[in-house]
């Protein structure tokens, strides 16, 4: 099997939390995606050269999981048709992730950038995983390189030189306010110590979202100061801040019972009823609300995700795994990766991110917004493939 492996004893009702001794599982989030600009790329000038879209930030838009088609407990071969980097003799990373898959930024060839087809000449992944928002900054102005490449706020200056940049799509502050280490922390709660996160948890949230906040506001500037040095005005372009989805469902819509083990061993969603509510109608929108506070001060476009994988998380009911009887689809598998702690597939580092169809929705979200004005909500059409997703106006 897959999914977090375990051979403790059927889990007693949830006490208060004790302090973890170490964390058992580590999942980061990525953030990935650069395009390498050709020695002869001439400077192109808003309104001229190639048209581009350009996504920056952390892993929810550079691409991480995408080499999963759905989830499947068959550890050889191609996981019943789920893994993409399957070559028919081993598995090779780079087929997915390109050579980023050395350096860990996993920009995938699904990213959300790369999956917005029709609606740019060039389509641009600055994005890597694990970054926060001091590896957007540019470097004169305190950004950070990461995993050996440049602030991602001085790359984005050669691509407005070289490009006619209209979107930037930008996906960050979820490292900053240590949103893997909430689901680390959670899933430990449930493995080992039987107790819930969601009380303590909140108050590290609370304790850092200020803080984080600003940091996105300064992300946000810093963008902007890029394309004004770069001879674009304001109306030359959109910068559109996304939100965060779930990867996990409330309690009741999980197809697994929280008692015994079958969330652990079978679904990789170790988390108790409670503490999926509360990350899925808490958290998440609680970040979303912070988020588009963020967009509304800064001038920039909103992209609320909060909804994204309603119905398509790992573990949800209307959802399911891939079998060797079931192949992987749209229509009916997970969109988001499950928990593999012990890599027993690929990274754990993929753990709880869109998948390769969670990031064709995405790439579709992203279409839309294109051709769109305003802030909008991106949900999906149940029973329906990644074509369904749709637009709805925020309130």
């Amino acid at each position: 099997m897959s999914g977090i492996r375990s051979t403790a004893s059927t889990p007693k009702p949830p006490g208060r939390r004790r302090r973890l001794a170490a964390a058992v599982l580590a999942i980061p989030l990525a953030f990935a995606g650069l395009t390498t600009l050709g020695a002869g790329s001439s400077a192109a000038s808003p309104g001229s050269g190639p048209t581009a879209i350009v996504s920056m930030g952390d892993s929810y838009i550079s691409g991480e999981a995408g080499r999963w088609k759905g989830n499947s407990l068959d550890n050889s071969g191609s996981r019943d048709g789920t893994d993409r980097a399957w070559t028919g003799s081993s598995y090779d990373k780079t087929r997915v992730y390109g050579e980023t898959a050395l350096g860990g930024c996993h920009r995938s060839d699904s990213a959300e950038v790369k999956s917005a087809t029709g609606t740019a000449q060039a389509l641009i992944n600055l994005a890597c995983s694990g970054a926060t928002t001091e590896n957007v900054f540019r470097s004169s102005n305190g950004g950070v390189a990461y995993k050996g490449e440049a602030p991602q706020a001085d790359q984005l200056a050669a691509v407005a030189a070289a490009y006619d940049v209209e979107t930037i799509a930008l996906s960050i502050g979820g490292n900053d306010l240590g949103f893997a280490d909430i689901i680390t922390n959670c899933a430990t709660d449930y493995i080992i110590w039987w107790s819930y996160c969601h009380d303590d948890q909140q108050e590290v949230v609370d304790s850092k979202i200020d803080g984080v906040m600003a940091d996105v506001t300064k992300a946000v500037e810093e963008i902007r100061a890029v394309m004004s040095e770069a001879g674009y005005a304001a109306s030359d372009y959109e910068i559109v801040l996304q939100s965060y989805p779930s990867p996990i469902p409330r309690g009741d819509e999980n197809r697994y019972a929280q008692s015994g083990w079958s969330r652990t061993n079978t679904g990789g969603c170790p988390f108790w009823d409670k503490d999926s509510d509360w990350a899925r109608d808490s958290l998440v929108p609680q970040i979303a609300d912070r988020l588009h506070g963020v967009a509304t001060a800064t001038g920039t476009r909103f992209l609320d995700l909060r909804d994204m994988l309603q119905g398509r998380e790992v573990c949800a009911r209307s959802s399911s795994q891939v079998t060797d009887s079931q192949a992987p689809s749209a229509r009916t598998s997970e969109w988001a990766r499950w928990i593999d702690s012990q890599s027993t597939q690929g990274d754990v580092q993929e753990s709880m991110h869109p998948n390769y169809y969670g990031q064709l929705a995405l790439g579709r979200c992203l279409t839309l917004v294109h051709g769109s004005s305003g802030d909008a909500a991106c949900r999906n059409t149940p029973g329906k493939g990644t074509s369904g997703m749709y637009l709805a106006s925020l309130s």
